[in-house]
């Protein structure tokens, strides 16, 4: 809680009748670093939590399928046999779904990407760490930029730089007097838009959600600490309390739910970019 209110810059105590509600803000999603350091004299490279907490989830991800695999079995058990459901999910669900059998060579990416972003969504939860990193805007837009190369470099490799440019443009089948409205909005959604939504949905929810589940268990607490007024007020406050309680962990349930289905979407998204760019077909 003491970090919610320097946040606040509350001065005041829990209790008091002049002190106010300490709402939290934008402030819970800064941090100041841990540590700091030059690389080679020409950038300034600051460690705070979240980078802390995506170095994590790199390693947490990579250990899980390397122990997995490290000695498969045809007949999965264990750590093998989950592992397997989850890449399986991807591959069936995702892969397939958008690409057919041509999405079985985009499997391995695509299951990295949907578990990254799954396991930095879900340390918004974990004890300890209590923070999404998709909540910080420089996680999805770095992923994005990687989807955004990804499937540029394929659509210039199997459409040629001219024709896939062309493809984008122009996009076949359709009557010559649409492009002069059709060519621009297609160039900026390939280029530009689609890259920056892939980002910017990943980022809105998980801030929007971590913000949420903030002003409750503030409120659940500064609460139950109104007890300097007469009784009926306190009994009002206590009430108040439980009451934002029940809904913190109602939302942080909904909020693992959405945690998944926002790296799906992310996942999903990424699988139906590569495919437009395999082919011109629209």
């Amino acid at each position: 809680m003491a970090n919610f209110i320097s946040l606040s810059e509350v001065t005041c105590k829990f209790g008091d009748n002049e002190c106010p509600f300490p709402a939290p803000g934008a402030g819970i999603f800064e941090w100041q670093p841990l540590a700091s350091f030059n690389l080679f004299g020409f950038a300034s490279i600051e460690v705070t939590k979240p980078v802390i907490l995506a170095m994590l989830c790199t390693v947490i991800v990579s250990v899980v399928f390397i122990a997995a695999f490290a000695k498969p079995k045809l007949v999965p058990t264990g750590l093998q046999n989950v592992v397997e459901v989850g890449y399986l999910f991807v591959r069936d669900n995702i892969a397939r779904e958008i690409m057919g059998k041509d999405g079985d060579r985009f499997v391995p990416l695509l299951t990295s990407l949907f578990f990254f972003v799954w396991s930095m969504n879900v340390m918004a939860i974990i004890p300890g760490a209590q923070f999404p990193v998709s909540s910080r805007f420089a996680f999805p837009v770095v992923l994005a930029l990687i989807v955004w190369v990804v499937y540029m470099f394929l659509g210039m490799k199997n459409q040629g730089v001219v024709g896939y440019f062309k493809n984008i443009a122009f996009p076949p089948g359709m009557p010559i007097g649409i492009y002069p409205l059709l060519t621009p909005i297609e160039l900026l959604s390939t280029l530009i838009i689609r890259p920056v939504t892939l980002a910017i949905r990943l980022f809105a929810n998980m801030f929007a959600g971590h913000l949420l589940i903030t002003v409750f268990t503030v409120s659940a607490w500064y609460l139950l600490n109104l007890t300097n007024f007469v009784g009926f007020v306190s009994v009002i406050g206590y009430l108040g309390s439980v009451v934002s309680f029940i809904v913190t962990i109602v939302l942080t349930g909904f909020e693992m739910f959405i945690q998944a289905l926002q790296a799906f979407i992310f996942t999903l998204l990424t699988a139906v970019f590569i495919s437009s760019s395999l082919h011109a077909e629209h």
